[in-house]
């Protein structure tokens, strides 16, 4: 066995302890409460090859990641230096979450890396997660201790079929293979031989609880034929026996409106978590490509110089939710704060508004369309003549708001709060989306400049292999003077009205 019992015990760095954690089997909304937390106040996270990457973004961005993966024929680590690897870590002071996926203590190593750690003298907590089997049982409609099919349920790997004895296991009602999809033949020819009926249910799982994951029915009998036929590789977990056959009428996951789509989201990494989530839980694949990232503007002079004449302003407009924040920032950095304000506020969008509220600042105007040109509108029933307008916003973005009230002859003071840059790291990451087959089957647009900002990074014959949705009239203006198609435009100008239009769009209700 890999492990360090041969190292004295030491006594560690009291500041220094090793967190096994459990990943969960895929959906990153699985992840443990305690797990997040843990992860927000690590500084190295060691991380397998079934972590899924949205997990690892709840950690520190401070905090040091590395992979130390193990696939069939590929390890990143042996066993004894990813134990090394804490031990030292730990006495240098440090906090280790060491995320594993599913759960750590089944058939996940944990095991040994806990006796590592013990026999090293090292303080550690264990992080139960959601193990492949319990994933597999809620996501595949497979519930694995139903009372009129099944009173026990065998946990057993399959990673070396020599080690197990299947001819006894033959007689249980249900088997949960993990690690075994490659040796499904000699499983299926040894229980069999030890007397299972050869017409058992059987089932293959692939990515268990993700919007890709692929399941595979079939006798135990045929199942290494049909495992062949549809191509499935590994990872993949096998459920045999009877409760297979509950699939048809409980199988929730299948029935989703985006189950079997995949689905771009291009919002900064900043912003993107909430949309994520909404889309996974509607069965899509989510592929987070941030198109857009923020950075302070090329001169604070202007914002500067707003802040410090506060009082001169009769409004405050802000155009999002980027544009109230790092407005603040620099409010904060200033020797004034909220008090100074203009006292009347309008706000683009329900979402800019909830963040002012948050504030418990009043926003007197939000209009029913959340585009600057509804907003001008709204404020043609006001007598803005004379008025000193304060507008923080993006430091490249439309002129028609501006152009609209200066008409109605207020002055306005445009100061740019930021600006749009393309993430590095996002290029690398379209570059293998699009280099895929298949591309991605969707990609949503939620503003011009993710638009404008994916098409540097994609080139457009690849975009146009994929469906575009839009979030509104404005991006979808950008995106045609792109020369790419919209397929679905959302009618609530929101991601919860984009979300909605792609499940309209999916499932065939428009055209």
């Amino acid at each position: 066995m890999d492990s360090l019992s041969d190292e004295p015990k030491r006594v560690p760095n009291p500041t220094g302890r090793v967190y096994l954690v459990g990943a969960g089997p895929g959906d990153p909304d699985l992840l443990t409460l305690r797990a997040h937390e843990l992860l927000r106040a690590a500084d190295l996270v060691l991380y397998d090859n079934l972590a899924s990457p949205e997990v690892l973004e709840h950690a520190s961005p401070s905090a040091q990641r590395r992979y130390v993966g193990k696939k069939r024929a590929q390890h990143a680590c042996t066993q004894a230096e990813i134990n090394g690897l804490m031990v030292a870590a730990a006495r240098e002071g440090k906090v280790v979450v060491r995320l594993k996926g599913g759960d750590p203590y089944v058939f996940g190593r944990g095991g040994e890396e806990a006796l590592g750690l013990a026999r090293a003298g090292i303080p550690f907590e264990v992080v139960p997660g959601v193990t492949s089997a319990l994933g597999a049982a809620a996501y595949a409609g497979m519930p694995l201790t139903h009372r009129d099919h099944t009173q026990a349920v065998t946990l057993v790997t399959g990673h070396d079929v020599d080690q197990i004895d299947w001819p006894s296991l033959a007689g249980r009602q249900t088997l949960v293979v993990f690690m075994g999809l490659t040796s499904v033949p000699a499983i299926a020819k040894r229980l069999i031989g030890g007397g299972m009926p050869p017409d058992t249910p059987a089932a293959a799982i692939r990515w268990v609880t993700r919007g890709d994951q692929r399941v595979v029915t079939a006798s135990i009998a045929d199942l290494p034929m049909a495992i062949r036929r549809e191509g499935l590789r590994p990872p993949a977990l096998v459920v045999i026996g009877d409760i297979v056959g509950l699939r048809e009428d409980i199988d929730w996951f299948d029935k989703l409106p985006l189950r079997g789509k995949s689905v771009v989201v291009t919002r900064a990494a900043s912003q993107a978590a909430s949309f994520c989530g909404a889309l996974r839980r509607l069965g899509a694949r989510v592929i987070p490509i941030p198109a857009i990232a923020f950075e302070r503007p090329s001169s604070w002079a202007p914002a500067d110089a707003a802040i410090d004449g506060l009082e001169r302003y009769d409004w405050a407009i802000f155009t999002s939710v980027n544009g109230v924040n790092h407005f603040l920032e620099r409010l904060d950095a200033s020797p004034r704060d909220l008090r100074h304000l203009p006292k009347r506020i309008a706000a683009i969008g329900s979402a800019t508004a909830d963040r002012l509220r948050e504030l418990h600042l009043k926003v007197e105007l939000v209009p029913d369309q959340f585009v600057a040109e509804a907003l001008a509108e709204a404020f043609l029933e006001r007598d803005m003549r004379g008025s000193r307008v304060l507008l923080p916003r993006a430091e490249e973005a439309r002129s028609v708001l501006p152009e609209q009230l200066a008409a109605m002859g207020a002055e306005i003071d445009v100061v740019p709060v930021y600006r749009t840059v393309v993430p590095e790291a996002s290029r690398q990451l379209a570059e293998r989306a699009w280099s895929a087959d298949p591309v991605p089957d969707w990609v949503t647009l939620t503003s011009s400049s993710t638009a404008r900002m994916l098409a540097q990074m994609v080139p457009l014959d690849r975009l146009k292999r994929s469906k575009l949705a839009s979030i509104g009239p404005v991006t979808s203006a950008a995106v045609r003077e792109l020369g790419l198609p919209i397929a679905v435009e959302a009618q609530r100008f929101t991601t919860d009205g984009l979300a909605e239009a792609l499940c309209i769009a999916v499932t065939g209700a428009i055209r």
